[in-house]
């Protein structure tokens, strides 16, 4: 007698309209130009849509023993890349360079190009 596992398959049209609102939800708060709504806008909508898209459409929850080594492998790649790019990108100057984009600060309305005088 063999038993047949029950695969639960997810609604895919209602996993899809939940990540079409994520997506108007994080394009709608990146106008806002408000600092904190729009790292909540990027990161927190993004990780959701992430989760639901691993979830749902790679069926990840069916390989429920390598979810963590995945993620941690993950976030290991995250911190090399951050600290690889980082001397060079948080600092406003360097040995032979400047960040000229920091030091400059122009009115409403000034245009970015150089007046010829």
């Amino acid at each position: 007698m063999t038993t047949e596992a029950h695969v639960h398959h997810p609604n895919y049209v209602k996993v899809w309209a939940i990540l079409v609102g994520l997506l108007i939800v994080s394009v709608v708060g990146s106008m806002s130009h408000i600092r904190d709504v729009v790292l909540i806008a990027a990161f927190g909508v993004a990780l959701v849509k992430a989760y639901l898209v691993a979830k749902n459409f790679m069926h990840v929850n069916v390989e429920k023993r390598w979810v963590p080594y995945l993620l941690i492998m993950c976030l290991l790649f995250i911190a090399i890349f951050f600290a690889g790019v980082s001397p060079d990108v948080m600092k406003r100057s360097g040995l032979n360079w400047n960040k000229n984009s920091v030091n400059q600060v122009t009115s409403p309305g000034a245009s970015a190009a150089p007046k010829n005088e």
